[in-house]
């Protein structure tokens, strides 16, 4: 599992020319997932990424977690995480999991983060999407189980 976390100062998902989630201050999280992985995978992962202190504090030093600035989630599934580049130029996706192990665990990982965090936003499962944001820093931050 894969979430690649971008801090940002809003972000937005659109599909089908309409917005379907937008937040302002937090994270951006692209979210792949392998074709074997877990709930357990899912649940370690929620929690680094919840704690992580990547926001400045009063002395501009990353000290502040999501929760210490009033941040949002936007939840994004993209399982071009899991593009294997190093044969060829066509990019291989064996390593991500089947459409329907990973839309449950993409459901799954926004239930759990909506246990955390007040705000959590969310993509559209396979659909194709137009993701717009601002990188704050910029910051971005690769987590992997």
């Amino acid at each position: 599992m894969k979430f690649l976390i971008q801090r940002v100062t809003e972000a937005s998902v659109t599909v089908d020319q309409k917005i379907v989630g937008a937040i302002g201050k937090g994270f951006l999280v692209l979210i792949g997932v392998g074709k074997d992985d877990t709930t357990a995978e899912a649940d370690k992962l929620v929690k680094k990424m919840t704690g992580l202190r990547i926001f400045a504090d009063e002395n501009g030093r990353t000290n502040l977690s999501l929760k210490d600035v009033d941040g949002a989630l936007l939840l994004v599934s993209q399982f071009t995480l899991y593009a294997d580049c190093r044969k060829g130029n066509r990019p291989s996706f064996t390593e991500s999991g089947d459409a329907q192990k990973a839309e449950e665990l993409y459901e799954y990982i926004i239930a759990e983060c909506k246990k955390i965090v007040p705000v959590v936003e969310r993509g559209v499962f396979g659909a194709s999407m137009e993701v717009r944001l601002c990188n704050d820093g910029p910051f971005t931050v690769m987590l992997e189980s």
